[in-house]
C-alpha cells in the first residue's frame, strides 16, 4: 500500500498531537521528542508533526510512502526519466527511522520524497545535504525534516521523513 505523506511544522507538539487524535480518530504511531507521526488507514495519510516553534501551520514536506526499496529505486529511474533532478538518499537515518528514499522539488519549491520504512531508529537522524539546492550543507548544521536535531532549530533549507 502507497500513501501520500503530509509533513507539517507545529509550534506545540502535545497541542498537536491532541487535535490530530481527535480529527482522525487515532493515536500516533510514533512519538518522539519534538516528533510526532499518525499511519491513518482512512484516508491512507502519513501525517508527521515536527515542532519548530514559530513555524506552527507550515508545510514542512511531502511524500510518498511506498512498501519497498525497489519501488524507491523504480521511482528513481522513473522521475530522472522525465528530465527531473532526483537527490537519492540509501539507507539515510531521519525522523527516527532509516529509510531508503528520493527527493523531486516542485515548481514552486516545495519538496517531495518517495520513500520506504526500513527500520526503526532510536535517534531523530541527521542528513548533511541542502536538499533545496541538492549540494552539500554549508550552515554547518547536519539537519533532517527541516530541524537541527541537536538544538531543533528551525533549518529553513531541508526537510525529510
Amino acid at each position: 500500500m502507497s500513501r501520500v505523506q503530509l509533513a507539517l511544522n507545529v509550534d506545540d507538539l502535545d497541542e498537536a498531537v491532541t487535535f490530530y487524535a481527535k480529527l482522525f480518530g487515532a493515536e500516533p504511531a510514533k512519538r518522539k521528542h519534538g516528533y510526532a507521526n499518525f499511519a491513518i488507514t482512512e484516508p491512507a495519510l502519513k501525517l508527521v508533526l515536527l515542532e519548530n516553534p514559530g513555524k506552527g501551520g507550515t508545510l514542512n514536506h511531502l511524500g510518498v510512502e511506498v512498501e519497498s526499496s525497489e519501488q524507491v529505486r523504480s521511482e528513481i529511474a522513473r522521475l530522472t526519466g522525465e528530465g527531473l533532478f532526483t537527490d537519492e538518499e540509501i539507507g539515510t537515518t531521519c525522523c527516527f527511522a532509516t529509510q531508503d528514499k528520493v527527493w523531486v522539488t516542485g515548481p514552486a519549491g516545495e519538496r517531495w520524497e518517495v520513500y520506504t520504512v526500513l527500520a526503526d531508529s532510536d535517534t531523530f537522524g541527521v542528513s548533511p545535504k541542502t536538499l533545496a539546492g541538492g549540494g552539500a550543507d554549508t550552515s554547518g548544521a547536519d539537519v533532517c525534516c527541516g530541524t537541527a536535531e541537536a538544538t531543533r532549530e528551525p533549518a529553513a533549507t531541508t526537510s525529510c521523513c
